[in-house]
Order: structure tokens, then sequence, then C-alpha cells
């Protein structure tokens, strides 16, 4: 009886898997490509706006506009800091890489870099196919994972937003990892198992989101490759091929802890992982059960989709998440259960489960409840059992008439499965296009959320971008009456402020900020900025230096910081920090200029004419620049090289009068008096009180003068 009851549920699974006989049939190539082309094609129409979408004010300035390493293209040093760096909270080397290599191609035109999001996606969706189709053997039902993949509206994020490029590259190497360890499984070798972990490394380094994937693999080991079916028939059998899958894959496990190590390291120095003070415990497991359900829920029915979902904090209703503990707890029973008959219920389950755990909100990172990009890799799992259960529990339905009209239920499942893709992809159309720009993105945020301090306060900052600062301050307020402790609000009403000379109130907003966040250096650099502005030097020379404590290479606390100690006199170490400044950014003219000027005045002139020459060659326009630079030269003893700086500024500004008149001294040196007298009288109808031309030219006109009269004697 015992191996009776065996014998029929092996065959049940094997209807439902295929065994691995007809798996290994190959397939029809022609068809596989006719479907590559439709998936791609479906992608395109579907992101067919994002090469109009520009760069939003959320992330996109930290990533790639505003960042110097970026906008610098692919140089050794960017190289370098993409690998060394924990910028935006976050190690992916790989991602920095991309970003700079956009740059480098597209410049600011954030076409290309949209374009590119769209192509990885694309790749992403082929492979996927190309994967499934290889494991499972149903060319049909792969085909609709992968388009639910390329089309469905919760990948929008992902895809549309130029920062999320670390979610499909990094995919783009999940998929790869896994069809390299699909060909490991069916041939192990050294070789095969090395490429393996090339390929997870490489994830890795893209975002570190791959940390699931070899409980993935192990999921993929039991259905669809079905390592060990045979030995797997009872529970100790079960056990020993858990094991030795385990123990199979523990380079992979070792690799992933070691991300999560670093990427907890990051996270917590970079201020982006919540303290447990800040969300309890019990707040973020509450959470995250309606995140699983919720997800769900935008899975079926994909609207009211936002860039950011408020955390609810400890406002969720207990019978919301009992509710949806209740949900997870059912699901994962029925696929527990299930999943002895159709193996595809627990895999699609578990993988759903496993892939969201790192962003469910245990360990919170950030202020949102949940985010639609999150699902990128995860809802592959529920498309997985859609696409397998659906067809089963259609073919599956008694009745005389469905029995004698199998093309009929193929036609059916056919029509369904055509209409759902072209609903969703009218939705990921539409959706798309919310991420216009960063006003669009978030008034619809607001038009979908409630009480999104978040959205009202970035909506805020795009409105003063945009020279609507009345509006700003409308959503800046809003969005302190939601969250008074809210920083990034009080820093930006700091700046509405201070830029209409109402200090006092810059002064009490940017000390909110740091009253809730002592370690925001954004606000340290503005306050210094502000207590400069009232006289207060040393105050704003602290907050600079704090500033720079907190993030050392923060370029505009740095400048700021040398500007004011120059300011204050102390010229020596405003030398010193304005070097340092160059540092951090070597073409910056600024700094380059007010160097030279200290080193100037602290008569190291030599110093100071090199400095000169780097401000005019990154700023050649600026005649004050030039002339300064004649000047330094002229006083050096280089007279020549001083008059060609001075023609150069005059040719600039014909109105400069200082050039006038020394170009003027050194033309009288050579004893072209009237050239000089001709300069000296210029610079004099410009400002007649210009007491150094009035001398020089008193003396060249007695020059002339005591020439003439000498002259009948020669």
């Amino acid at each position: 009886m015992g191996k009776a009851r065996m014998k029929r549920r092996q065959d049940s699974g094997d209807r439902t898997s295929k065994s691995r006989a007809e798996v290994a049939r190959p397939r029809d190539s022609q068809q596989t490509r006719i479907i590559c082309v439709v998936l791609v094609v479906i992608v395109i129409a579907s992101y067919w706006r994002a090469g109009s979408l520009s760069f939003t004010r959320f992330d996109d300035d930290i990533y790639i506009t505003h960042n110097k390493w970026v906008r610098n293209g692919l140089t050794v040093r960017g190289v370098i800091w993409a690998f060394t760096t924990g910028h935006a909270s976050n190690w992916h080397p790989l991602t920095w890489l991309s970003h700079q290599a956009d740059w480098e191609l597209f410049g600011e035109n954030p076409r290309g870099h949209h374009l590119g999001n769209v192509l990885l996606h694309a790749v992403n969706t082929l492979l996927l196919f190309l994967l499934l189709n290889r494991i499972t053997g149903f060319v049909w039902r792969s085909a609709f994972v992968a388009a639910l993949f390329a089309v469905h509206p919760l990948h929008v994020e992902s895809v549309a937003w130029v920062v999320e490029r670390k979610d499909v590259l990094s995919t783009l190497f999940w998929m790869l990892t896994t069809l390299a360890y699909i060909d490991y499984a069916r041939g192990p070798n050294r070789q095969q198992y090395f490429l393996v972990i090339m390929l997870y490394i490489l994830g890795l380094m893209a975002k570190p989101m791959l940390v699931s994937l070899p409980l993935v693999l192990m999921m993929l080991d039991w259905w669809p490759l079905q390592r060990h079916w045979q030995s797997a028939s009872n529970r100790s059998s079960i056990a020993t091929f858990f094991r030795a899958s385990i123990i199979e894959k523990l380079p992979l496990f070792i690799l992933a802890a070691m991300s999560c190590v670093i990427t907890f390291i990051v996270q917590r120095e970079g201020g982006a992982m919540k303290p447990l003070d800040a969300i309890p415990a019990g707040q973020r497991i509450a959470n995250a059960m309606t995140a699983y359900v919720g997800y769900i829920v935008k899975m079926i029915l994909p609207s009211g989709l936002a860039v950011f979902y408020p955390h609810p904090g400890n406002t969720l209703p207990v019978w919301k998440v009992v509710s949806s503990a209740i949900v997870i707890v059912m699901m994962t029973i029925s696929a527990v259960v299930g999943g002895r008959r159709r193996p595809y219920l627990a895999v699609g389950w578990f993988w759903y489960i496993v892939t969201l755990i790192p962003v469910i909100g245990i360990v919170q990172v950030g202020n949102q409840a949940m985010a639609d990009r999150y699902t990128y890799i995860p809802l592959i799992g529920l498309f997985l059992i859609i696409a397998f259960g659906i067809p089963d529990i259609v073919y599956s339905l008694g009745g005389e008439y469905l029995h004698e009209a199998g093309k009929l239920r193929a036609r059916l499942l056919a029509g369904s499965a055509f209409a759902v893709i072209i609903v969703l992809m009218i939705c990921t159309y539409i959706q798309v296009g919310y991420w216009r720009d960063t006003i669009t993105l978030f008034r619809r945020a607001l038009q979908v959320t409630s009480r999104n301090a978040l959205a009202h306060n970035n909506l805020g900052r795009a409105l003063y971008d945009e020279g609507k600062p009345r509006e700003a301050l409308k959503h800046y307020r809003a969005a302190l009456r939601i969250d008074p402790t809210y920083v990034d609000a009080h820093y930006n009403l700091g700046i509405y402020y201070a830029e209409r000379r109402e200090y006092d109130r810059a002064i009490a907003e940017y000390k909110k900020a740091l009253k809730h966040n002592p370690r925001h250096a954004l606000s340290h650099n503005n306050l210094g900025v502000v207590l400069g502005e009232q006289g207060k030097l040393d105050d704003a020379i602290a907050h600079y230096r704090q500033a720079l404590k907190i993030s050392p290479e923060y370029a505009d606390a740095q400048y700021n910081l040398a500007l004011t100690l120059m300011n204050k006199g102390d010229l020596k170490k405003a030398a010193s920090e304005f070097k340092k400044t160059l540092r951090l950014i070597p073409d910056h003219w600024d700094s380059c200029y007010y160097l030279a000027q200290t080193l100037s005045y602290l008569g190291k002139r030599s110093e100071a004419i090199f400095y000169y020459r780097e401000a005019a060659q990154l700023r050649p326009d600026y005649a004050l620049g030039h002339y300064n630079l004649g000047t330094a030269l002229h006083q050096k003893g280089l007279t020549d090289e001083a008059a060609y700086e001075y023609e150069r500024a005059l040719e600039l500004d014909p109105n400069l009068v200082p050039a006038h008149s020394n170009l003027g001294l050194i033309l009288t040196q050579r004893g072209l008096l009237d050239k000089a007298i001709e300069h000296y009288r210029q610079a004099l109808s410009i400002d007649p009180s210009f007491k150094p031309a009035q001398d020089n030219l008193a003396q060249a006109l007695l020059m002339k003068k005591r020439a003439a009269k000498s002259w009948p004697n020669r």
C-alpha cells in the first residue's frame, strides 16, 4: 500500500513538472526566437516614453547629476572611488561604474541613462524566459512568466528611475548566475562552479539584493531541476538532500554573508539604517506582515502606485496585521501541502517570501513602508504560480464538454493571457508617464497616498527650483505638520528663509534640523553660511568643520571654510583649506582663484602665478583673473608676460582701469611713452579719480618733455 501511494504521488508530480527526458527534448528554435522578439516588442511598447523622462530630484542628483565621480566619467580615480566608497549608504561598485559609463556616453542628457535601464530590463526579460524554458520545458508558461515580468506596473520604478540601475543590473547577473548554475547542475565541474561564483560576485557588486540567490538555487534544485529527486522520497532522504545542497552552495552563502556585513556597515555609517528606538521591532514586524500581503494585492490590482509609501509606525490597525499574518500562514501551509503534487507552488511561494526578506523592513532602511522596486525579483515567484497553476486548474476541470475540447481550453488560456498582458502594458505605459519629472512624480504620490511628508517636501523643493517659492513653502509646512521632526523639510525651509535674507528664521530652521539629526552635514554647512553673512565668522568656521567631520568629502563645506578663513585674515590656514578643496574638485575655479590671491598676499608669488594660470585656463573669459595674473607676473619682474595678460584683460573688459594703468607702466619702462600716455588717459577717462594713473601720466608727460628738450642738443 505504501509503495502504491508513493508511485501515485511520483506520477502526479511528473505530470506537472515533466519528466527529465521530456525536459531534455530539443526546443523549437524558431518558436523561441519569435517569442523573444515579441517580449522585446512589448517591453519597448510599454516603456516607449522612458526616453523622454528627465532626471528627478529624488536621489538622481545624489547618484548622478551632482556626483563629481560620476560626472567625470570612467577614470582611474573614479574606478578606485567606486570600489572604496559608501556614498548614498550603499556599496555597489559595478552600479557606479555603469553610471560613469553612461555619463561618458550621454553626459547630461537623461535619455541615454533611461534607455540603458530599459535595455537591461529587456535583456532580463529574455534571460528569464530562456532560463525557465530551459529548466521546465514549458515554452508558453515560461513565456507568460517573462511577459508578466516585462510589463507589470510594479516594475516601472526599477526601470524608469535612473537610480534603480542597481535593480536591473543586479538582476542581469542574477539570471546569468542561475543559467551558469543550471549548466553546473547538469554536469558538475570546477570550472563551471567557478563561473557561478564569479557571476554571483558581480551581482552582489551591483546590489546586495542577491544575498537570497543561494536559497533560490536550492529551491530550483527541488523543482524544476529535480536534483536527487529519486532519493528524496522520505523525510530522511529529503534532509540529506538539503544538507548536500547547502554544503554545495557554502561558498555562495559565505559571499552572501560578507555582502550582508558590508551593507550593514555602510548603511549604518551612512545613517540610512533606522535604530530600534526609531521604529520598534513590533512595528517592523507588523509592517512586514502587511507589506507581504500588500505586494500581492498590488500585483493583482496595480493601482495607486507611488514612488514612496510612508511607514505607518504604530498606526496600523490590529485587524489588518492579524489578517495579513493569517493570510501568510494559510498560503504557506497551502504551498507546502500543495507542493507535494505541484512543486511549483512551494518554489514560487518561498521564492517570493525569501527574496523579499532583505527589504521587507525587519532591518529598516529609510522611512518607507514598502516600495514597488523591491518586487522586481520577488514577483517572479508569484508569476510562476500563476503561469503554472492556472493551466493546471483549467486542464483538471471536470465536465464532458471540456474533456472533448482541449483546443478550446488552450485558446481560452491564450486569450486570457493575451488580455492580461495588454491591460498590464497599458497600465505600465501610464505609470511610466508619472516619472516624467519630479513635480509630476510627487504630485502623483500625494494623490494616491496620505500623510506623505516626503512627497510634500520633495515636491516643495522641485517647485522651488522651478521658481515657485510660495507653492514650495506650503508643501514644506505641510510636511512639517505631518512630521515635525522631518530634517529635510526644516533644512529646505532654512534655504527658503536664507535666500530672502531672513537670517534669524533660517538659523532657527537649520538648528531644528540639527536637533533632530546632529549629523546632518548640509545643515551645518548652510548654518555656517548664514552665520558668516551675519559676521559671526568663528561660529561659521565651527559649523563648516563639523560638516567636514561628518562628511570629509563635502566640497562645498571645504570651500566655504577656506573662504571664511581668508575673509577672517587667517591666510595660511585659508591656503591650506583651498588646497584641500582642489584635491576634492581639481577644476574648481573659485578655489584656484582665491588660493592664488591668498598666496599672493602671503608673498608666495611663484605659487600664486601657478594657481592664477590654472584659474585662467578654467575661466579664460574672466578679465580680472588675467589682470591679477598680470600683476603677479609684473611683481615677479616678468614684464613681457605681464603685458600680455594686461592686454588680454583689456580685450575682455576695456574699462578695467588698473589694467590700463599697469600696462602703461610697462610701456613707460620700454620707452613707449606715447602708448603709455594713451593708456593712462583711457584709465582717467573712465575714472578721473584713479590716483596711480594720475601720477603715472604726470611722470610720463614729464619724461616726454625732458626727452623733447634734450633732442636738439643731440
